[in-house]
């Protein structure tokens, strides 16, 4: 019979992304997750879910060192595409109750606010794996 091989902790910690290929690999999906989801013109469902995967994602791949910046890429990430979305693509932005002539602050800030609870659940999400992480580590 073959003998299972199991991964050590240290060989599969090899295979952990540093903060800074996390961020790339983050801004890289969340740019595609934009434009398949701008695709209809509207920016909607897929970017809430693929931002919230990519903040849970992110604590998972780095090194336990490099947990700093994964927690707090989330809200950096979903401030810088919000963005760039209303800079270059402010039509595909709707928020209920937002005046149709309103700048590019305004339009900036009525969409924070409208994706408010997306930070609120990747952050959280993200927050939580990270201290899932550390506690793992100190056991460990």
């Amino acid at each position: 019979m073959s003998q299972a091989v199991s991964r050590t902790p240290s060989a599969m910690a090899q295979r952990d992304l540093s903060a800074r290929q996390a961020i790339v690999v983050a801004c890289l999906a969340m740019a595609g997750i934009i434009f398949l989801d701008l695709m209809d013109g509207r920016l909607g469902l897929l970017f809430s879910v693929g931002f919230v995967l990519i903040a849970v994602t992110v604590p998972l791949a780095v090194d336990v060192r490099s947990l700093f910046p994964a927690g707090v890429l989330p809200p950096a990430l979903l401030l810088g595409s919000l963005l760039l979305i209303c800079m270059f693509d402010s039509s595909a932005i709707h928020v209920e109750g937002l005046a149709k002539d309103a700048g590019l602050v305004g339009l900036f800030i009525g969409t924070v606010i409208d994706h408010g609870l997306t930070l609120v659940i990747g952050h959280g999400l993200a927050l939580g794996v990270i201290a899932l992480r550390i506690l793992g580590d100190r056991r460990g």
